[in-house]
């Protein structure tokens, strides 16, 4: 399956340009979130190098972001580059959890690989790499069960419409993950919904 970016920033800007005020760009350097007023008369959403992925990961983080954040630059928040300190890094990974969830959801509908990131190779690597990669699996199945945010929900209509992918692909991912697919309590998430869940956010 050929994966271009070209194509996400097609079908986000489609959606979104004119009904959310935003737009998908493609960037040199570091991925980037600007506010309409500093990007001009749109919001921009700013992917990094060109790189499939992180317009996957950026558009994961700008589906998240609520009214009062899209309106800051980067969201306000303050990003701690590679070389965290331990407390700095568990801070990261408690707020990475939803979009990487996201990111894999929007990736299985891409049909292209994800990688977990923990983004701190000169700061030690993770605090607990097997623990953040069950949280978000376990988110990335909340969302599939309850349904994701309206943004998310739209763009993931998006890519399984032009893809040609569907409630198949997130069987099988469920079914690949289903010994990480636990509930806080230790409840297994049921593999017999998957279709109706997806359904649901359909």
């Amino acid at each position: 399956m050929n994966h271009r970016p070209e194509d996400l920033v097609t079908l986000f800007n489609t959606l979104f340009l004119k009904s959310r005020g935003t737009e998908l760009v493609r960037g040199d350097d570091e991925p980037e979130y600007l506010p309409a007023g500093v990007a001009g008369d749109y919001a921009r959403v700013i992917f990094a190098h060109g790189y499939f992925a992180s317009a996957l990961h950026e558009i994961s983080h700008w589906c998240i972001a609520g009214e009062q954040r899209r309106r800051l630059t980067d969201y306000g928040y303050w990003y701690c580059p590679d070389g965290r300190s331990r407390e700095q890094q568990q801070a990261f990974e408690r707020v990475e959890v939803k979009p990487q969830a996201l990111e894999w959801l929007f990736s299985v509908a891409c049909g292209s690989r994800f990688h977990i990131s923990v983004d701190n190779l000169d700061g030690g690597g993770a605090i607990d790499e097997a623990g953040f990669r069950q949280r978000v699996i376990q988110q990335a199945c909340r969302y599939l069960d309850e349904g994701l945010p309206a943004r998310a929900g739209q763009f993931l209509d998006a890519l399984t419409a032009f893809y040609g992918t569907g409630p198949d692909h997130f069987r099988r991912w469920r079914e690949r993950h289903a010994c990480l697919a636990t509930g806080p309590a230790g409840a297994a998430h049921s593999l017999t919904t998957v279709s109706e869940a997806y359904d649901a956010i359909s």
